[in-house]
């Protein structure tokens, strides 16, 4: 097979600085390379999400996207943590509000879901 892996997530918010600060600040991932494109009045950041790439885009009036409940198309962003109660505990002194814990039937981790400031859903995933 010719794929080797994920390279990038791509993810447009309807405010800039804000998607900025909770991906960089609150989530806590690096930035890569930032750059203004004034042809398309839209800034581009790349984010090292450890094995992948989020590149968090901003442009003039983007659409709004259904994504709840369960619309079709990519359900969630999920990240790997290795402690999810301390996890929990350091979003919710950001103000960010998760879903209760619960443990996947099949694999026995635990997971939960939170929002970013658009709305996109995100999850957290305990890996030991």
């Amino acid at each position: 097979m010719g794929l080797r892996g994920v390279h990038h997530i791509a993810i447009i918010g309807s405010d800039y600085p804000r998607s900025r600060r909770f991906y960089t600040e609150i989530l806590g991932f690096p930035i890569l390379h930032e750059v203004y494109r004034e042809t398309r009045d839209s800034w581009k950041c790349d984010l090292d999400a450890g094995n992948a790439r989020i590149e968090l885009f901003s442009f003039p009036t983007p659409p709004r996207r259904p994504s709840r409940p369960e619309a079709c198309g990519l359900r969630h962003l999920s990240f790997i943590v290795t402690d999810i109660d301390a996890e929990v505990a350091r979003l919710a002194t950001h103000g960010v509000e998760c879903e209760p814990i619960r443990v996947d039937e099949y694999t026995g981790q635990r997971f939960t879901f939170f929002a970013d400031p658009d709305g996109l859903p995100l999850e957290l995933y305990e890996e030991g």
